[in-house]
Order: C-alpha cells, then structure tokens, then sequence
C-alpha cells in the first residue's frame, strides 16, 4: 500500500474550497441557508477519530514488539485504509467549509448573530483535526525497517514513490 501523499490532501481541499465557496454564492443569491453541516456532525467526526486512534494504538502496540497476541493482518489493512480515509475526509470538509468561511468574512461585521460563523469555524477545526489523526494512524501502521544482522541479505529498497510496508 502507498502512504498519503500530502499534495492530494491538499489538492482535495482547495477543489472543495473552491466547490464550498461556489456553492455559497449561488444559495446565497437565490436566498437559501448556508451550506453547513450541523454542530451535531462534530460528534460523528469524534466517534470516527476515536475509533481510528483505538485501532491506531492496537497496531502500534503489536509494531512495537508487544506480541502476546497476533495481530490479524486484516485488523492492520483495515487500520490503515480507516486512517487514510479520516485523513481525506477531514480534508473534504475543511476544504468545504474554508470555502464557505472565505464567502462569509466579509458579512462578519453585519452580522449581529455569529453563531453559524462560530459552527463553521469548529467543522474546519474538526477536518483539521481528522487529517492530523489520519496521518498519525497511518504512521502507527507503518513497519520500522529490521535490522541487519551479517547471516541476512540486506533488504532491497522498494521502488516507486510512496511504496512502503504497513503491518
């Protein structure tokens, strides 16, 4: 499996930026609420980024030589693909809601209610704070190199970008 490429989060985050910020426009001219997701959504932004740690602290602890137990190699893929999914999804909305913030700041002064201002400011928050648990996880993920004895072939470097082991 390939680690996340920091360049594609961001890449997802200026098209959703850009996606946010167009849809902002057009539904306020046609006098429509703001495209935000509720508050509530940062409970279920929660759950997933504490489900992922839990998952992400299991297969650290194996990775670190704590092999009392076996680590099922299904647990560890499905560990790093929920880690790489957090990430772009925190990605996602923070592009989306950046968007819609960069429309809004210059109502900031007219409004007397900063309310949804303050809901859009957390939902970035929370995305910023899904891409940073998703890269972390992913790092959890990723096997240290072995060591070298002299009876041992060295290991060969894998080729192509990004190619790396995972447990």
């Amino acid at each position: 499996m390939r680690t996340i490429r920091p360049a594609w989060l961001v890449v997802a985050t200026v098209v959703l930026g850009v996606a946010g910020w167009t849809t902002t426009e057009l539904t306020s001219r046609a006098s429509l609420p703001l495209p935000v997701l509720p508050f509530s959504s940062l409970a279920t932004m929660g759950l997933i980024v504490v489900v992922c740690l839990i998952l992400g602290f299991k297969v650290r602890h194996w990775r670190d030589g704590h092999r009392d137990r076996v680590l099922d190699p299904l647990v560890a893929a499905r560990t790093l693909v929920l880690a790489q999914a957090c990430a772009f999804a925190g990605a996602v909305l923070l592009g989306w809601h950046l968007g819609i913030l960069v429309d809004q700041l210059d109502t900031i002064p007219l409004r007397g209610d900063l309310g949804p201002i303050w809901n859009i400011a957390a939902l970035g928050g929370g995305g910023i704070v899904m891409i940073v648990v998703g890269l972390v996880v992913e790092r959890f993920c990723k096997l240290p190199p072995e060591d070298t004895d002299s009876a041992a072939p060295p290991r060969e470097k894998p080729e192509g970008r990004g190619k790396e082991e995972f447990a």
